[in-house]
Order: structure tokens, then C-alpha cells, then sequence
């Protein structure tokens, strides 16, 4: 086994830092530290919890430029984006400080005993496996719940963003979190094994394969688990559309973050009667997109994050060509220092294209024009994902028909997908199990305890 690995700087290519990965032994000191902070920490009451998180919060939005810069350095998002995604998550660090108390009060239930009620207990020690597209908010969207709880989290972070997993354990520390609350783990897949019989729950944001192996090892060993896992967000466009407004929605949901996002629209459908006009303004949208170095805060599309997914790209689409579809705009990758991409668009796109049946990660969006709704429909539900959706149309009535009909965990009628701490997040099919955010995601590391007075 390796026992250092190295971070680049994915718009130049240079190495930023080489890290040492932590010994079992280390892990294991780690995992004490966090058994011994959860004794404690399970033991301050709600409001205490809050107050801290709430103190997460202010500090994330005082350093988010500094945080910001650590996210564009090690993963090449542009640095405005890299700026809201710290603000959300100072967002939800909000959230969960003020309406978690009240999320989880004790339910009182009404039964033939002198008292029946239901509370909710912390569990211990919460393993998190995250990855590198979203280094702050994938964390914080799990861990700011999991905290408030009354859990102690252990962060394996994507071996990209070292730099970011480490600042966040600063952070932690910094706002007066008691030691061992919040701990990163330079570790990798072997440390991973080693740790989940040991913890009492492991969450897990990345690839349906590592996915499949994390929630095998956790059902091995009886421990409660929740997996986000790939998309491949079909993006339908029906015939009395605002077409003008899809195509603006369009290029946002497919080449924000570069492209490389689960939530990402990567499928575009559109009924025949407005295909011509939509294709026309999303490739002058495309084309307008400014394409550069991640730091200056004029650019809209950075590097991919590394040169094998660049080329995995590249293989993608070169496939789909042979297989019939068509590049109108871009196509091809840079030649530069980094791991640039131009943004791309293809249209003649069938459903057995690799670009379809892949989830492509990165900057590259497929249009296929379809007869009606219900073709629209039913490619869409024949892909093994089932994470996200949006779907545009005037008639509010049928868009929530057909949202009923999606078998995804996340529709958008007239808008994109994101996710946001009121509302539930997650998927079915191979896009996972389990959902993050909200009060669904706030129980799902708790002890749901029945308490009954005879």
C-alpha cells in the first residue's frame, strides 16, 4: 500500500502537496478520541448544540474567501461558485441550529398507557466517506444534522481535496467544538474497511461501486448506512415549454461545477415541436460561456479535476460519435496547462449512447428529441439511476402528473435540481438509499426510541 499521495492543482496540473496516509494505528487512536467526545457531546442538551453549529456558521461566512480558495486550488471550481457553495453551507449549519430542536422534540402518542412517546437518541461514532466536487457541502450537508443529533463524525474525504478536509477539522476546532467532534481521516479504501465494523454508522456520497462495497460491508456488520450515490438527471422539455427559459435552465443544470455533479442534468429531452428552438439557444448559450483559469472570477468553466476523467470524457462522446450522434458545439479538450474541456453540445442522440447510459461527468450536454411525453417518460425512467429530474412546461397540472410518474427522488418543475436543507435529498434505484437534509435526513442516524409509561 501507498504511503503518501500527492494534490494537484487541476488548472495547471502542478503538484500543490504530498500527504502522508495515517497508520491503523493512528486510526484507531482517532476512533477513541471520537468514543470519548461522544460520552460527553450526547449529553448537552439541544440548545448547546445549536449555539455551536450557529457558531459554524458565522465563521464559515467570515473566512468563505479563504475557504473558497482552498476549494478552487484543489479541485478547480470556479471561485464564484466555490463562494456560494460555502455560503450554503453556513445556510444549513443555520437551518439545522434553529428548526432542529423543534424537529426533534419528543412525540407524545396517544395510546391506552399513562404515557407513550417517541425520543430521539444519537448513535456514536458516524463514519462520512465524501467526494471531491462539492468538498464543503457534501460534509456539511450530512454532518451539521448528524452533529446537532448528538453524534461525532469521522470524515474520510476524496484524497483531491486533502487541503479542504483538514480545514474543516480547523474549522470545528476553531468555533469550540470538544476535541474528537469532528475528525479527518487521511485514509483510504483499506481504512475504510477497518473502521466501519467499529463505528455505528457510515455515510457515503461517491460512485454506485464503491457504493455497493461500503453498504455491503455495513449490512456485514449490522450498521445503519445512507448512500448518494450517481445521476443521470433526465431534463425534459415538453411542447408548451417556455423555451427560451428551459434552455437559460438548461445550461446552468448541465455545466455548473464544470458539469461534475451528481444533480447534473445529463440527459436533455425535448418534444419535437420546440426542438429546433431550443437547440439553437442552448448552443449560443454554450457558446457564450466563458471558459478559463478557476480564479478569476470572470470564469463560468473551469478544469476538470483530473486528466483521467478528462479522458474518460473524451471517450464518451468519441463513442456516442460512432454511434451515430453529432457535436454542434465544442467537442474536444483544450491545449493547456490543466485539464480544460470545452463545453459541449450533441444533438442526433439516441438512448443506447454511451453519453446515456453513462453518467458523464463533465461538460458535455446530449440532446435527444423525442415525439411526446410519454417517450419522454419512458427513457427517462429506463436509465439505473434515479437521483434527480426537471421538467418544463406551462401546465403546472400536467408537470406535477408527470413528476408523479418519474422514478426519481428529486423533481423540478420549471427550475433545476438542487438540493436545500427544508426539503428531503436523495434517490432511488442505483442513485442510492437513505436521504440526507430535512427532517428525513436529521433521523436517519438517530435511535427512533419508543418510550411507553404503564
Amino acid at each position: 500500500m501507498l504511503s503518501t499521495f500527492t494534490s494537484l492543482n487541476p488548472a495547471t496540473g502542478k503538484t500543490l502537496k504530498t500527504y502522508r496516509y495515517m497508520t491503523n494505528a493512528q486510526l484507531l487512536t482517532a476512533l477513541k478520541r471520537s468514543q470519548q467526545a461522544f460520552s460527553s457531546w450526547k449529553e448537552k442538551t439541544l440548545q448547546d448544540r445549536s449555539k455551536l453549529l450557529s457558531r459554524v456558521a458565522q465563521l464559515l461566512k467570515y473566512q468563505k474567501e479563504a475557504y473558497a480558495r482552498m476549494i478552487t486550488l484543489e479541485m478547480g471550481k470556479p471561485y464564484p461558485e466555490a463562494v456560494m457553495e460555502v455560503e450554503k453551507c453556513a445556510w444549513c449549519c443555520e437551518y439545522f441550529a434553529d428548526k432542529g430542536p423543534g424537529l426533534l422534540k419528543e412525540e407524545r402518542i396517544k395510546t391506552e398507557h399513562k404515557k407513550s412517546y417517541i425520543r430521539f437518541d444519537p448513535l456514536g461514532v458516524i463514519l462520512s466517506i465524501m467526494p471531491w466536487n462539492f468538498p464543503f457541502w457534501q460534509v456539511f450537508r450530512f454532518c451539521a444534522p448528524a452533529l446537532l443529533v448528538g453524534n461525532v463524525v469521522l470524515l474520510k474525504h476524496s484524497r483531491v481535496v486533502p487541503g479542504c478536509s483538514l480545514l474543516l477539522e480547523r474549522l470545528f476546532q476553531d468555533v469550540g467544538f470538544p476535541e474528537g467532534m469532528f475528525q479527518t481521516l487521511l485514509t483510504d479504501a483499506k481504512g475504510v474497511e477497518f473502521l466501519i465494523p467499529q463505528v455505528q454508522g457510515v455515510t457515503l456520497t461517491g460512485s454506485v461501486a464503491a457504493g455497493s462495497i461500503v453498504g455491503g460491508l455495513a449490512g456485514k456488520h449490522i450498521k445503519p448506512f445512507v448512500l448518494e450515490l450517481g445521476g443521470s438527471d433526465p431534463f425534459i422539455v415538453l411542447a408548451d415549454a417556455d423555451v427560451n427559459k428551459a434552455a437559460e435552465f438548461a445550461v446552468k443544470a448541465r455545466f455548473l461545477n464544470t458539469g461534475q455533479s451528481c444533480i447534473a442534468a445529463k440527459r436533455f429531452f425535448v418534444v419535437k415541436e420546440v426542438a429546433r428552438q431550443f437547440i439553437d439557444d442552448v448552443v449560443k448559450r454554450t457558446a457564450r460561456l466563458r471558459v478559463g483559469n478557476p480564479v478569476d472570477p470572470e470564469t463560468e468553466v473551469g478544469p476538470l479535476v483530473r486528466e483521467e476523467q478528462r479522458k474518460l470524457l473524451e471517450k464518451q462522446i468519441k463513442v456516442s460519435i460512432k454511434q451515430g450522434a453529432r457535436i454542434v458545439y465544442g467537442g474536444k479538450k483544450l491545449q493547456s496547462k490543466g485539464f480544460f474541456f470545452e463545453p459541449t453540445v450533441l444533438i442526433h442522440v439516441k438512448p443506447s449512447m454511451a453519453v446515456m447510459q453513462e453518467e458523464t461527468f463533465g461538460p458535455v450536454l446530449p440532446i435527444m428529441i423525442v415525439q411526446d411525453a410519454e417517450e419522454a417518460l419512458r427513457i427517462a425512467n429506463s436509465s439505473s439511476f434515479g437521483l434527480g429530474a426537471s421538467v418544463w412546461t406551462k401546465d403546472i397540472r400536467k408537470g406535477e402528473e408527470f413528476a408523479r410518474n418519474l422514478e426519481v427522488g428529486f423533481v423540478a418543475i420549471n427550475g433545476m435540481v438542487k438540493s436545500d436543507p427544508r426539503l428531503p435529498f436523495g434517490g432511488v434505484k442505483n442513485s442510492g438509499i437513505g436521504r440526507e437534509l430535512s427532517r428525513y435526513g436529521l433521523l436517519e442516524f438517530c435511535n427512533v426510541k419508543t418510550v411507553v409509561v404503564q
